[in-house]
């Protein structure tokens, strides 16, 4: 909450926990939203003049910036030009009570600053430094930006994703830039366990292609040990057989996996084929795989014939792992959503009540929380820099002026 509103104190496990969020978007960003999930005082700065790009990007609903009322959820706001000297010399004060610094500026630019963690170790030497960039820290194409389009390129992922008639295919959806705040998250805990028994900070070097590289790892294997790669086959996978989305008579849409026999043949039963049972054709995975297109066609007939509804019943009989397709409005209205208190809903002081996803994952004694949405800029400039850096009135005043807050 905001406002007039007192924000709720932390209350999650990493409420002892102080960040340092610089930097802008998505992927580093995200590092510091799921701390902040949890309970640690995250501190985001922006530049004076220059908001976060994020805050540009649509949706909006009138002038309101709806993503970012997510990302920068649990954080508090400032406005600082850490460019210029007297910027410099606030962040050292802040640093002083700063466990996790969180950048994914262009390798370089910090230390350019004078801020880099190697030139602040020996003042600093608990720091854990989280840097996030295109290609990460070293190599070649450390100086080249990234985005997250562009990492699922270059990670491999795209090369096995799409269809045969169309080719490679990215997501609709930044997933590179979040799947990489989520490994330099659990990168940045893993530091901070390893500080508590030595007192030594490190840095957490994440690029954007690497975490997503990390998840194809099957593909790596299969190169490795047998020089094959992985083919393009739509919304089919090459070990699983049938596994596809299916249109329904009613225009819905149904995905269906089966990765093992025994689902195997519970779709059967629930198709009311038996004959395929026995089909040499489908014995075994392997024959499957050599003859998918034949019983993918069979699942996709027999599918399209009827409803969504007839369908999941169907399946849910049989013990089929299969689910519908759905969209937006169908998860807001969805009873497991609601049971899992998967939605929160927050308060906003723009927007009245806000629903957006709830921390993940669920923790059973320490769970985390949406205590406030994402705030204006510099929201909180006078406490965090009053507080934590000792600066007094007539100081922020003049630094106002001068625009460095």
């Amino acid at each position: 909450m905001q406002g007039n509103t007192t924000p709720a104190q932390a209350t999650g496990p990493l409420k002892d926990i102080k960040v340092l969020e610089l930097g802008s978007m998505l992927a580093g960003p995200f590092v510091g939203t799921m701390l902040a999930d949890f309970g640690a005082t995250v501190i985001k700065l922006e530049k004076p003049g220059k908001p976060d790009a994020l805050r540009e990007w649509p949706p909006h609903k009138e002038d309101i910036p709806l993503w970012w009322k997510s990302m920068a959820r649990n954080k508090n706001l400032v406005t600082l030009d850490i460019s210029r000297a007297e910027g410099r010399e606030i962040v050292l004060k802040l640093l002083a009570s700063t466990d996790i610094v969180i950048e994914n500026f262009k390798p370089g630019t910090l230390e350019r600053w004078g801020l880099g963690p190697t030139e602040l170790s020996a003042q600093f030497p608990h720091i854990i430094w989280v840097r996030v960039s295109g290609y990460g820290q070293t190599g070649p194409l450390s100086q080249q930006g990234g985005y997250a389009t562009i990492a699922e390129g270059f990670s491999g992922l795209a090369s096995f994703s799409g269809f045969p008639q169309m080719g490679p295919a990215v997501s609709a959806f930044p997933l590179g830039d979040y799947l990489a705040g989520i490994f330099g998250a659990f990168g940045a805990l893993a530091a901070f366990h390893h500080r508590t028994r030595t007192g030594e900070g490190q840095v957490v070097d994440v690029s954007l292609f690497e975490p997503l590289f990390r998840i194809v790892e099957s593909v790596a294997l299969r190169y490795d040990q047998t020089n094959q790669k992985k083919p393009l086959l739509g919304n089919q996978m090459e070990e699983d057989v049938p596994r596809n989305v299916y249109r329904t008579v009613d225009s819905s849409h149904v995905a269906v996996s089966c990765g093992s026999q025994r689902i195997f043949e519970n779709l059967l039963a629930a198709m009311n084929r038996p004959d395929l049972v026995h089909d040499p054709r489908y014995a075994t995975m392997t024959l499957r795989v050599k003859n998918r297109d034949a019983i993918d066609k069979e699942v996709a007939d027999w599918i399209a014939m009827r409803t969504l509804n007839d369908v999941l019943q169907a399946f849910e009989t049989h013990g089929v792992v299969a689910g519908p397709i759905m969209d937006i409005e169908a998860i807001f209205n969805n009873a497991h959503y609601a049971a899992r208190q998967a939605i929160s809903s927050v308060p906003d002081p723009d927007l009245g009540l806000l629903r957006m996803p709830a921390p993940v994952p669920k923790l059973s004694a320490t769970p985390g929380d949406i205590r406030w949405t994402g705030k204006k800029m510099g929201a909180d400039n006078e406490e965090i820099f009053s507080q934590l850096a000792g600066l007094e009135p007539d100081h922020l005043t003049h630094l106002r002026k001068i625009g460095v807050i």
